[in-house]
């Protein structure tokens, strides 16, 4: 918001702003996206994964994603340079940077041996990069475990299905952030290290996180925001992608599991919450 009083849009005055949540239920995407259209909003502002669903439901209201990890593939976009049609956002690269998160944690957790994977069956984006680290982690010749989960419901499940492993490599998205607390709460009470993909799941309690700032995103998804609504084609504005990925720490959690951080991971990180 802040991003956007300074470009002149205020909210009460010069802009109206209309927020919905879909509680990381994918089903609820598809009402929101019909209730923005009912409305004949001037711009619709989403996450990548929802970006194609709206788009389904509208090719005239402009449609910004931010968070974006495969929109080529999720059918969001037709390309990066140059998206078209109706939608355009900023990209995360969280698939392409699975490997690099998998490797950091290895660091933090050098007896890793058996790693377990969650992810949310229901997000195309997660699943590449579930592919990822699982091609990563054969590679470094660990053994895998797979969480895979629908709803809130089968969380516990999951855990409880599990053998003990020396890591949890968390896929991020938005079932993960309306579940948090939740996985946490397992995750500790097994006493296992944490990876995801950015720092608010590591403010949170979670061990370590490496990708792109997330606040970022939302700063400068305000940018397109602002040119579109003075006229620019969504369309003609290309894909943003990161140049930059930070490495974020929690101390508190890793001395709760007593693991020592390496002092040279530890100059390298970004952020180290203690």
């Amino acid at each position: 918001m802040e991003r956007l009083r300074t470009l002149g849009w205020i909210e009460g005055r010069t802009i109206a702003i209309e927020y919905r949540w879909h509680e990381g239920r994918p089903e609820r995407v598809a009402e929101v996206a019909a209730e923005f259209v009912g409305l004949k909003v001037d711009l619709i502002v989403t996450n990548e994964a929802s970006a194609a669903i709206f788009k389904q439901a509208t090719s005239i209201i402009p449609i910004v994603f931010v968070l974006g990890i495969d929109p080529v593939g999720s059918g969001a976009v037709g390309s990066l340079a140059r998206p078209g049609g109706n939608v355009t956002g900023l990209s995360v690269q969280g698939a392409e940077t699975g490997s690099k998160r998998l490797e950091l944690l290895r660091e933090l957790v050098p007896q890793l041996r058996r790693l377990a994977i969650m992810v949310h069956l229901d997000n195309r984006g997660a699943m590449l990069e579930m592919g990822e680290v699982q091609a990563a982690a054969r590679a470094l010749g660990l053994e895998i475990a797979i969480l895979e989960v629908r709803q809130a419901e089968g969380i516990a499940p999951a855990f409880a299905a599990l053998k003990q492993p020396d890591a949890l490599y968390v896929v991020g998205s938005a079932f993960v952030s309306a579940n948090l607390t939740r996985i946490l709460t397992y995750a500790h009470t097994r006493r296992l290290p944490t990876s995801f993909n950015a720092r608010i799941y590591v403010q949170a309690g979670g061990l370590m996180s490496y990708g792109t700032n997330f606040s970022d995103q939302f700063v400068r998804a305000a940018d397109y925001v602002d040119k579109i609504l003075r006229g620019t084609k969504p369309g003609d504005i290309p894909v943003e992608q990161p140049t930059k990925f930070e490495l974020v720490i929690n101390l508190t959690t890793a001395k709760a599991l007593g693991l020592e951080v390496p002092p040279m991971l530890l100059a390298r990180a970004d952020e180290v919450i203690e």
